[in-house]
C-alpha cells in the first residue's frame, strides 16, 4: 500500500511540474510574441555609414519576391532620405536559383533610383547568421563602422540581435506589418520567428556552430 501511495505521489508531482513549466513556457511565448511584434514597430533610423537589407527568397523566374521587394524598398527610401550613401543587399543563391537575392535586392534599389555605384554584395549567406558574418568582412573592408538593419518587421527582433555580435554600431528600421500581405501572413511568420528563437537560444546554449537553417 505504501509504494502504491509512493508511485502515486511521485507521479502527481511530476504531472504538476510538468503542467507548470507548460504554463510558464506558454507565457513565455506570449510574452516573447508582444516584444516581437513591439520592436517591429520601432523605427531607429538615423545616419549611418550603410544600410544592411537582410535578404529573402526569389520567385520560381529569379524575380525578387514581395518580402525581398518591400525590403529593399525600404532601404530605398532611407537612401533618398540621405540616411546613408551605401546600401549592402545580403543573400547568396538557393538551390532553384541562378541568381543571389542580394542580386535581387541590387535589382529593385536600381528601380527605385539607387545607383549602382552605391550598392555592394554579400551573395554568400544561407541564414540570418551568415547575413552577419559574411556581412562583417564586406563591412570592415569599407570602413562601414555603423549601419541601419533593415527587414521586416516579425524579423528585426532576432536579426537585431544576431547582428549585435559583430562589431559595428547598429540601428533597427523595419518593414511595416502593414506591408505584409498574402502568404506567408504576418502571424504565421511571427509564430516561425518564435521556433527561429527557440532553435537560436538552443544553439547559443550549447554553442553549436552557425547554421543555415534560420
Amino acid at each position: 500500500m505504501g509504494s502504491k501511495r509512493k508511485q502515486f505521489n511521485i507521479g502527481t508531482v511530476i504531472l504538476r511540474v510538468g503542467l507548470v513549466a507548460g504554463l510558464v513556457w506558454m507565457l513565455t511565448i506570449i510574452g516573447l510574441l508582444g516584444v516581437i511584434h513591439a520592436t517591429g514597430t520601432q523605427d531607429n533610423a538615423q545616419e549611418a555609414d550603410a544600410i544592411l537589407v537582410l535578404g529573402s527568397g526569389l520567385s520560381r523566374n529569379g524575380r525578387p519576391g514581395w518580402a525581398l521587394t518591400r525590403r529593399s524598398s525600404h532601404a530605398a527610401e532611407l537612401w533618398h532620405a540621405g540616411y546613408a550613401d551605401t546600401i549592402v543587399c545580403t543573400g547568396g543563391i538557393a538551390d532553384n536559383q541562378t541568381r543571389s537575392e542580394a542580386d535581387g535586392c541590387r535589382e529593385v534599389l536600381m528601380r527605385r533610383g539607387v545607383p549602382q555605384s552605391a550598392i555592394l554584395l554579400e551573395e554568400r549567406s544561407a541564414s540570418t547568421e551568415e547575413n552577419a558574418l559574411f556581412s562583417e568582412t564586406i563591412l570592415v573592408e569599407n570602413n562601414i563602422n555603423s549601419i541601419i538593419l533593415v527587414t521586416d518587421s516579425y524579423h528585426i527582433f532576432r536579426a537585431g540581435y544576431i547582428f549585435n555580435r559583430i562589431d559595428v554600431d547598429v540601428v533597427r528600421s523595419p518593414v511595416s506589418s502593414d506591408l505584409i500581405r498574402g502568404y506567408p501572413t504576418y502571424e504565421y511568420s511571427m509564430l516561425r520567428e518564435i521556433a527561429a528563437l527557440h532553435w537560436q537560444i538552443f544553439k547559443d546554449v550549447f554553442n553549436i556552430p552557425i547554421t543555415n537553417i534560420s
